[in-house]
């Protein structure tokens, strides 16, 4: 078959496109940049065009689309683990935000390993990927502003900026802060603190508002009190069993996040001790379960669906050749049932 032949075949759903641009009032060229996500157009132009679109069940054949513009219409994601929650809620968000202008996802796990998420990006590159969303992980800044040389990248939990890279971070030492606080105005002052690993970010911002909410309240803070943890369940009840084992008085727990405070309530269970009657516990991330842990975990919730939505977005500004822009989602304290007032 000759190419032009094959251009043919594969471009002969397109001919409904110049029926969405007449029922819409725009161009033909309109609806084509509109589907590829170039199209500057007003609100009402894009609810338009989208109610057409679907009234109409228009399908753009994206094979014609892609030999057109040299795009897969595929945005890589690169996340740590396929089976948290965390980033789950993430990937949600990213779906969400790119889906309405024609883009899927290809989602690869690099496991906290450096050497592997640099050869995950590898490998959703060669797959041709019009650009990569980066969910934290171990890559150094440099390694990620070498791979944008190559395709765009969105980085999140990061603060790396390049010509094609776009980094931003949720404010995890003000929420951080914010739980202190709150185990403070409940009477708390013997705090205990499981941290995450010590080579992560968002674990060392989390540690740093633990110390300076207690030097704030001029409460001198207790280095026996701050055990290593590594963001797992596992973590978690190795962390708290230590303390007990130590026999160190405290009478609150601040987890730097859920799955840490899901092992520590259970090493409490399994010693009988109470939450909150006897020790109150707080998590970081508001988990969908921790709203079902025995008793509902009083939380930091990290908006994380609405830094998906944002990645997304700022992915879509790249891909488009525009300044990615967006507000941070902001972090909130969630109180249940897990904290005594003393």
């Amino acid at each position: 078959m000759s190419p032009e032949r094959f251009m043919k075949n594969v471009e002969s759903s397109t001919s409904t496109l110049y029926q969405v641009a007449s029922a819409a009032g725009v161009s033909p060229a309109t609806v084509s940049r509109f589907l590829n996500g170039t199209a500057k157009v007003s609100e009402d132009k894009r609810r338009t065009i989208e109610r057409v679109i679907d009234e109409l069940n228009y399908k753009p054949n994206r094979l014609a689309q892609s030999l057109k513009i040299g795009s897969t219409r595929t945005i890589g994601v690169l996340t740590q683990s396929l089976e948290s929650g965390y980033f789950n809620r993430a990937m949600v968000g990213i779906e969400d935000a790119v889906k309405a202008a024609g883009y899927a996802l290809l989602i690869m796990s690099g496991h906290w390993h450096a050497d592997e998420e640099a050869e995950r990006v590898e490998l959703l590159i060669g797959r041709r990927v019009d650009g990569v969303a980066i969910l934290t992980g171990n890559m150094s800044d440099q390694q990620i502003l070498d791979f944008s040389k190559r395709v765009p990248i969105v980085a999140f939990g990061r603060d790396v900026q390049g010509a094609r890279t776009h980094g931003f971070c949720l404010d995890n030492y003000r929420g951080a802060c914010e739980a202190v606080e709150y185990l403070i105005a409940q009477g708390h002052r013997r705090i205990a603190h499981i941290a995450g690993p010590d080579d992560h970010r968002d674990a060392r911002a989390r540690l740093a508002g633990y110390h300076d909410t207690l030097a704030r309240h001029r409460i001198e803070a207790d280095p026996r009190l701050v055990v290593a943890g590594d963001f797992s369940e596992s973590g978690g009840l190795l962390a708290l069993n230590g303390l007990l084992a130590a026999n160190l008085r405290f009478t609150a727990i601040f987890a730097a996040n859920d799955l840490t405070a899901y092992g520590a309530r259970l090493a409490l269970y399994r010693r009988n001790i109470r939450v909150p009657e006897d020790i109150s516990l707080v998590g970081f991330d508001d988990l969908e379960s921790s709203m079902y842990t025995t008793p509902p975990l009083t939380t930091v919730r990290q908006p994380l669906y609405d830094a998906g939505i944002g990645i997304g977005r700022r992915m879509l500004a790249m891909l488009a050749h525009e300044q990615p822009e967006g507000e941070v989602p902001q972090l909130s304290l969630i109180v249940r049932e897990s904290v005594r007032l003393l």
